[in-house]
């Protein structure tokens, strides 16, 4: 599958494949500060949170875009966005821990519409908010939060009740460019085929905003510490061209194999999408040991399997772990 890239990346389009997670209650920030690997207790309404919920050993079960909204019964709640593929199982996971607290999490999903935003149709929304994750709300319930860009342009995630009109901006744009720059803005989404795979820092989630060192305990927190400060980290995540791949042989949760060792994988595929110019691009957790260009690595097979070549990311890593 192959498109032809706008000039520029423009528009917006809806975002079918999210669902979304209210959780409401006097008790619903601090509940999820001490679920999630983010700081929810400091959570205001101009800033949104890129975080993780991880197993007791350190791996990562989902994934969100969390912020506080005003609900229509006056209080404050949080939506957590996610992939919708995860969104039972991990409200169903996240439910067992409320126990006493004032907290109430349903699927909220038929309650809101999302749209991504690209160029000046996220620009114009926010003007004023220029770091990725701040938020601004909207006349009629609505809200945007800035992401990371890609391919240079501003990129924004548009969450409003359902029924409300779609934001302007132009003409639409093409779902599948939107899923294009989602993997070339190189922040990965956690999807069904790669629950339980990495921790946090696989995913550069420490120098993306998913993790604040600084807050109280969480499940699989000593584990997040432990690969943070004793230098027990052996992966990261790249991203890739796949020249001559399709999304079948290059979707998530693929194997990444070294010419070297035709046995044992070095790396599995996050997230993929078609790219503008023909093939697939890629982010791809492998170990670091790995990511050099003498590796000659290939998805799915050593000896036959679409080549992968890395290419730089869009932002800088944090110190090396």
């Amino acid at each position: 599958m192959t498109f032809s890239l706008p000039a520029p990346l423009e528009g917006a389009t809806p975002l079918a494949h999210l669902g979304v997670i209210r959780v409401e209650g006097d008790d619903a920030a601090a509940f999820l500060h001490g679920q999630l690997t983010q700081d929810f207790a400091l959570l205001d309404l101009q800033h949104a949170r890129l975080a993780a919920f991880l197993s007791a050993k350190g791996r990562m079960q989902a994934s969100f875009i969390g912020f506080k909204r005003v609900g229509a019964s006056g209080g404050s709640e949080v939506l957590l966005i996610c992939s919708r593929d995860l969104l039972a199982a991990t409200l169903k996971r996240l439910s067992m821990f409320v126990l006493r607290a004032k907290a109430r999490l349903t699927d909220a999903t038929a309650d809101f519409a999302l749209y991504g935003l690209a160029g000046s149709a996220a620009d114009a929304l926010l003007a004023d908010a220029a770091e990725p994750w701040a938020k601004r709300d909207l006349a009629g319930g609505a809200a945007v939060v800035r992401l990371y860009p890609a391919a240079g342009q501003s990129r924004a995630l548009w969450v409003a009740p359902a029924g409300t009109p779609a934001p302007g901006g132009g003409a639409p744009l093409d779902g599948a460019l939107w899923h294009w720059s989602e993997v070339q803005s190189g922040v990965a989404t956690l999807t069904a085929p790669v629950v339980d795979a990495f921790v946090p820092q696989m995913l550069n989630y420490e120098s993306v905003g998913g993790v604040n060192f600084k807050k109280g305990c969480y499940p699989g927190q000593e584990v997040v510490a432990r690969s943070q400060f004793r230098g027990t980290l052996k992966r990261r995540t790249y991203m890739a061209h796949l020249p001559h791949a399709t999304l079948e042989s290059a979707a998530a949760g693929a194997e990444v194999f070294a010419q070297a060792d035709a046995e044992q994988p070095v790396g599995t595929v996050v997230q993929s999408a078609a790219t503008p110019s023909g093939g697939v691009d890629a982010l791809v957790s492998l170990q670091i040991a790995s990511a050099t260009p003498e590796a000659g690595l290939r998805v799915g097979s050593a000896a036959g399997g679409p080549e992968l070549t890395l290419l730089p990311l869009p932002y800088t890593l944090l110190e090396d772990i």
